[in-house]
């Protein structure tokens, strides 16, 4: 048709309608075309702006824990500080025997009022009866004096979190050959 207008021939019928319509849908295409990129701009920029603020809440949830970690580490070991400087003035002391047995008895208590404040216990052993869940057996010793299974000694203590078990007390248990066990 183009090559009809050059020529100077008029364009055959219904050919001009047909141009308009072209260029009616090659300007609604191009309009379409333009508003799906800016969509798709648009859609892009959200997207980095998502991903920014997902990296800055794994940053900050990361530099919380941290903080959260270091704060339990502080308060946890604080209590022992004193416990500390109570063991290096006992190591410069000069004194009798007794005077640091005392000394050390002391401390000791200091050490487990430390412990208690963070809800850890001793697990309960001389007299008790043996139980595998908190107790672990080193050896037994052959008595009529004491019942069966019954801790009679306690060679290292255990310790309990609230219910949670850190570690088993290691102790001696009594076999009474006169018992019957069940």
């Amino acid at each position: 048709m183009v090559d009809e207008l050059k020529d100077g021939v008029e364009p055959a019928e219904g050919s001009v309608d047909r141009v308009e319509a072209g260029l009616e849908e090659h300007g609604a295409q191009a309009a379409e075309i333009a508003q799906l990129k800016a969509e798709k701009d648009q859609l892009i920029d959200r997207l980095a702006r998502l991903q920014a603020e997902f990296d800055n809440a794994r940053k900050r949830e990361a530099k919380e824990r941290a903080d959260a970690r270091e704060y339990t580490v502080g308060s946890t070991v604080e209590p022992f500080l004193g416990v500390m400087d109570n063991f290096q003035l006992a190591l410069k002391a000069d004194g009798t025997v007794e005077q640091l047995r005392s000394g050390v008895g002391f401390i000791l208590k200091q050490m487990e009022d430390a412990l208690k404040g963070l809800q850890v216990t001793a697990v309960e052993t001389v007299g008790a009866q043996f139980d595998p869940r908190i107790h672990e057996a080193l050896g037994s010793i052959e008595t009529a004096e004491f019942p069966d299974h019954q801790v009679i000694e306690e060679i290292r203590r255990g310790y309990k979190i609230r219910e949670r078990l850190l570690r088993p007390a290691m102790v001696k248990i009594a076999v009474n050959p006169a018992q019957v066990n069940d």
